[in-house]
């Protein structure tokens, strides 16, 4: 994400604003772990903050890491199946971004919970019940309009959320979350370009957009609910921040020519939801795809 983000033009082009990217640390670095990439841990002290409990830190870590994690994979899957090409590329470094955060994420998790676990045996050693992402982030791709209706939200909620927590207690977290914020920025004015082309673009066009907000609008309500080892940790309570959310939303919709959906959130099963571990039927063959290599040949390097 670029720290230097300028308003979109007509004029602009998604891939050209990736290949004239200035390199080196002062640049923009929008690629998750390439040219120009500034280690937002560097410099950071990783010591666990007195006071704060290091399970409920690694089990709030591990809920935005999985968040991010899984969204990066069903961004990726839109590689050689996005409308364009340079929506191919716009969508695998959004998925970049999320990828970074995810591996900074689960490693401190590993870390602050004394197992020592990497990012990489949390990322392709856990079933399906142990993963604590939100069930917004794990559904099928759908059509664009649809992922496009669910970056609009995810990033929305989740960049309001890394605004509070830039200023958390442990210094690693909330350094994860300052440069998410910026990377955010960028995933949420992507998708409201694109929700605006969509929505006040033919009627075809609009009713695709509004389908794609009607399906995943149901999942929202996860992002507002609570976990006990969120707030725990010290994190922000997710309930704060809906109104400012729904606000920022209803903003966009309305200059597309679309309405806030009327429906009923997603039901939790026995009132848990993801953050529990209880998911939807969408999540065991993403997670087969994302670590059969891994498990296929374990130990290996490359």
């Amino acid at each position: 994400m670029p720290e230097n983000t300028t308003a979109a033009t007509e004029d602009d082009h998604v891939y050209l604003s990736l290949v004239e990217a200035t390199p080196g640390p002062e640049g923009e670095g929008r690629w998750a772990y390439g040219t120009g990439f500034a280690d937002p841990l560097l410099g950071v002290d990783t010591a666990l903050p007195d006071g704060l409990d290091g399970a409920d830190l690694a089990a709030y870590c591990l809920m935005l890491g999985d968040d991010a994690l899984i969204l990066a994979q069903r961004l990726i899957e839109w590689c050689t199946r996005a409308p364009e090409l340079e929506e191919e590329v716009a969508l695998a470094n959004l998925g970049l971004d999320l990828l970074g955060q995810a591996r900074l994420l689960l490693t401190r998790a590993g870390q602050a919970d004394g197992t020592g676990r990497t990012e990489d045996d949390l990322a392709y050693r856990r079933e399906e019940h142990e993963f604590r992402n939100v069930r917004l982030v794990e559904t099928g791709n759908g059509d664009f309009a649809y992922s496009i209706a669910r970056l609009l939200l995810f990033s929305t909620a989740r960049g309001a959320l890394y605004e509070a927590l830039s200023a958390h207690p442990d210094p690693v977290l909330a350094a994860v979350a300052a440069r998410g914020v910026k990377e955010l920025a960028y995933h949420r004015e992507y998708a409201t370009a694109w929700t605006l082309r969509l929505g006040d673009g033919t009627p075809y066009s609009a009713r695709r957009m509004q389908a794609g907000l009607d399906a995943v609008w149901p999942l929202l309500e996860e992002l507002f609910t609570a976990h006990s080892a969120e707030l725990r940790a010290g994190g922000a309570d997710p309930a704060t921040l809906r109104e400012p959310v729904l606000r920022s939303l209803g903003a966009v919709l309305a200059e597309a020519g679309l309405s806030v959906p009327e429906v009923a959130p997603l039901a939790t099963v026995l009132g848990r939801g993801g953050r529990d571990g209880v998911h939807t039927e969408a999540l065991g063959p993403l997670l087969a795809e994302l670590q059969v290599v891994a498990r296929a040949h374990p130990g290996a390097t490359w």
